[in-house]
């Protein structure tokens, strides 16, 4: 954030009484609006930002629990929860002809939410979608071993809390590697924001809840065909998701055809940032 801060501002918006968002703002130009990952949070987009300023206005939000907005205990972390967040977020900044990007479950809400805002969206590109899961957990456990091991412990009652509370810095990089190809490792002071910011008071409940809500994801799928914006949906060559789970998704989406990046996992704006800036400023 020290590189961005230079570029642009860091500020709180209000969505509603239960949920405050943390969101970046840089540039000038229509609006793009930037979702990221599973367990990440708007740094995770560092790479790209500078470049996507000059072309537009750039927002980078963390979506509710992650990052530095809000964390509500109560609350079920699962798509449509996040979906509302976005979409309010959106509205409360009376945003319009937005070109929408996200990454994993943040290309799912890009999607979802286009097809709540419709006179809003001008374009939407989803980036490795995560809406494959048929367990808790599917598509990070594929990443490597510690993945599939870690994960499948959160889903268990008392156990999942202890082992998330056990997380490190060493642990989640180790997690978010299997999450890479073209690189070896989680750039370190992106990977220690996401640590740090782990470790917030109510954060261990959010991770844990936003896997839970695993069945969300896949449900989200539906609503795909009700979406009037275009749509570019993108593939890392290494990603989670399988050729047929990938084909079903541009099936939902009536598209015949998607991008593929060679040499990319699952974290595509961290693993090839030059082939994502390439892939949005060519649409």
């Amino acid at each position: 954030m020290q590189t961005l801060s230079k570029i642009g501002t860091l500020a709180e918006l209000e969505i509603d009484k239960q949920r405050t968002i943390r969101y970046f703002k840089s540039g000038k130009g229509q609006p793009l609006v930037l979702i990221h990952t599973i367990r990440t949070q708007l740094d995770y987009f560092e790479y790209v930002i500078p470049e996507l300023a000059k072309h537009f206005t750039v927002y980078a939000l963390d979506l509710p629990g992650h990052g530095y907005s809000s964390i509500d205990k109560k609350a079920n972390y699962d798509e449509p929860y996040f979906r509302s967040a976005v979409k309010a977020f959106i509205e409360k900044l009376d945003l319009n002809k937005v070109t929408l990007v996200g990454e994993s479950i943040g290309g799912v809400l890009a999607l979802t939410v286009a097809t709540e805002l419709p006179n809003r969206i001008k374009k939407v590109i989803s980036s490795n979608p995560y809406d494959y899961d048929k367990f808790y957990g599917e598509g990070v456990r594929r990443g490597n071993f510690l993945a599939n091991f870690v994960i499948g412990q959160f889903a268990i009652p008392y156990v999942g809390a202890i082992v998330a509370a056990m997380e490190n810095i060493l642990f989640l990089g180790i997690i978010l590697k299997g999450g890479l190809k073209n690189r070896k490792w989680m750039p370190f002071k992106t990977l220690a924001e996401f640590d740090r910011a782990g470790r917030r008071r109510g954060f261990r409940y959010v991770e844990r809840a936003t896997f839970a809500g695993w069945k969300s994801w896949s449900k989200a799928k539906t609503l795909y065909s009700k979406i009037k914006a275009p749509v570019e949906l993108v593939y890392a060559e290494n990603d989670w998701s399988n050729l047929e789970e990938r084909n079903l998704t541009a099936k939902d989406l009536n598209k015949k055809q998607f991008i593929t990046i060679n040499k990319t996992g699952h974290f595509s704006f961290i693993d090839r940032p030059e082939k994502m800036i390439e892939i949005i400023l060519s649409n």
